[in-house]
């Protein structure tokens, strides 16, 4: 705990086993209360790994529910824990674990509602191998998403994210899609809300055994984050109704 708050790391996993226990070693036990895993329907040993770890909440979705349906399954667990700190980690080693103190901290602090981890902040996105195409893509569509969401965030692309329980209890992020645009739907529902963001500098790293998306499914995202960035505008402007920014 950090000022009498639950931590809980969660860790939304598919076909991760090569580098689960490398993540899972790097987690901060003094500060993190509970590890709670959630395989979508690996085709390789996750959970198998995850239980030899000896993760005592392991969740296994009975078909593929995709990122976004992962994420859902991760921040409902967690609250049903108890938790007042949620940090989601990505179990393909892609971001450090060591970050976790830094960030759960700003939230236990009540300094923040919500931090991220920026691979664009400082030089750790080429510096860590991501390709060149999907930096200048990060960076284009951030652009756009600023103007449409008055915003001022150096990505919102980035998977190592930390929420306060008042978040995830207010916004209604089990309306989002399955998809890997949940992301982007969420923190614009967080903008929506009213809640501010900080960020972090986190170095990444890309290597063969880190998770990565197709072009076809990065151009379907791409194509979902433009259109969550104009519903956020159009329903501050009233001229739409979306159920993803009601409360819960």
């Amino acid at each position: 705990m950090i000022s009498n708050k639950k931590v809980v790391v969660v860790l939304p996993a598919y076909n991760a086993a090569k580098t689960l226990e490398i993540t899972y070693n790097e987690i901060d036990f003094s500060i993190v209360d509970e590890v709670i895993l959630v395989d979508d329907l690996s085709n390789d040993d996750t959970v198998e790994v995850g239980k030899k770890l000896g993760i005592q909440h392991i969740v296994v979705h009975e078909q593929n529910k995709g990122y976004g349906g992962n994420q859902k399954s991760c921040y409902n667990k967690a609250l049903e824990l108890g938790a007042d700190i949620v940090i989601m980690l990505h179990p393909d080693y892609q971001y450090t674990p060591k970050l976790i103190p830094a960030m759960a901290n700003l939230l236990a602090n009540d300094l923040y509602h919500v931090v991220l981890g920026s691979r664009i902040l400082g030089t750790g996105a080429l510096k860590g191998g991501m390709p060149l195409i999907k930096y200048m893509a990060n960076r284009l569509l951030t652009f756009i998403e600023n103007i449409l969401l008055d915003a001022k965030l150096s990505e919102y692309h980035t998977g190592y994210r930390a929420f306060s329980r008042e978040v995830l209890e207010a916004v209604n992020y089990n309306a989002n899609s399955d998809s890997f645009v949940f992301d982007n739907q969420m923190l614009a529902q967080i903008w929506y809300a009213g809640y501010e963001i900080a960020e972090i500098t986190c170095p990444t790293k890309y290597f063969d055994d880190a998770s990565s998306i197709s072009i076809k499914n990065s151009t379907i995202y791409a194509i979902g984050v433009l259109r969550t960035a104009c519903q956020f505008r159009l329903q501050k402007w009233g001229l739409i109704k979306n159920k993803i920014f009601d409360h819960k």
